[in-house]
């Protein structure tokens, strides 16, 4: 999808979005900003915030950043904001590929069911990587193509309609952690059955060594 599809496609669905899509995403959402154990005084970016559903679910002690490139789903993320007093919010109409916020500006950075809507992940995880601070912590929740054999060929069989849908249902998650190289150390899942995907990287950069030593390996959790 490129970024005129992604504008018309959240276009359609802003009006409906949280009727659609608040509750049944909501325990991903949850379950992120807990894993996340944010600490007094950081910097959080969340990519793709859309109508800011998860915003009220950060603690106040943070300043939390949020992005997107959709105009309409931005303007419901605003009214929330006001509506909801949440003071320590920031909102830019900003494409998640190519920040305008210098190097290591956050110290956690979120996308929560992003990964498979734009049109590059491996430059969406770049950028995310580029604006972390070294040894931050990166948190993805996504849907991820299914390992049952019957439910996968459903959804590469529907992948032609992505620009119709909003995302890529054929979306694999071997390939994006290989690609994008991300030093994911968790893996959770979340939402209805476990349908979906939280992963939990280190920031780690090149040439940071000390610091790779000092994380462990990727930890699978069967449930949370």
């Amino acid at each position: 999808m490129d970024i005129d599809a992604i504008r018309k496609s959240y276009r359609r669905y802003a009006a409906r979005y949280d009727l659609y899509f608040g509750a049944v995403f909501q325990p991903g959402r949850k379950a992120i900003v807990e894993l996340m154990e944010c600490q007094a005084g950081e910097r959080i970016l969340e990519v793709g915030v859309g109508t800011g559903l998860s915003l009220p679910l950060y603690p106040d002690h943070v300043q939390i950043t949020g992005i997107d490139v959709s105009t309409d789903m931005l303007a419901k993320a605003h009214g929330r904001v006001q509506d909801q007093v949440l003071e320590n919010v920031l909102l830019h109409e900003m494409d998640a590929e190519d920040m305008t916020f210098p190097d290591n500006s956050f110290d956690k950075v979120v996308a929560m069911y992003v990964a498979s809507v734009v049109p590059n992940p491996k430059q969406l995880v770049a950028e995310m990587r580029r604006v972390c601070k070294p040894g931050g912590e990166l948190f993805i929740v996504n849907h991820f193509l299914s390992r049952n054999r019957l439910l996968a060929r459903v959804e590469k069989t529907i992948a032609p309609l992505s620009n119709l849908m909003g995302f890529h249902p054929d979306f694999e998650l071997a390939a994006f952690v290989r690609e994008t190289e991300l030093n994911v150390v968790e893996q959770v899942p979340v939402n209805l059955l476990g349908y979906w995907t939280l992963l939990r990287a280190h920031n780690q950069k090149r040439g940071s060594s000390a610091e790779e030593a000092a994380y462990s390996p990727l930890r699978m959790v069967a449930s949370r």
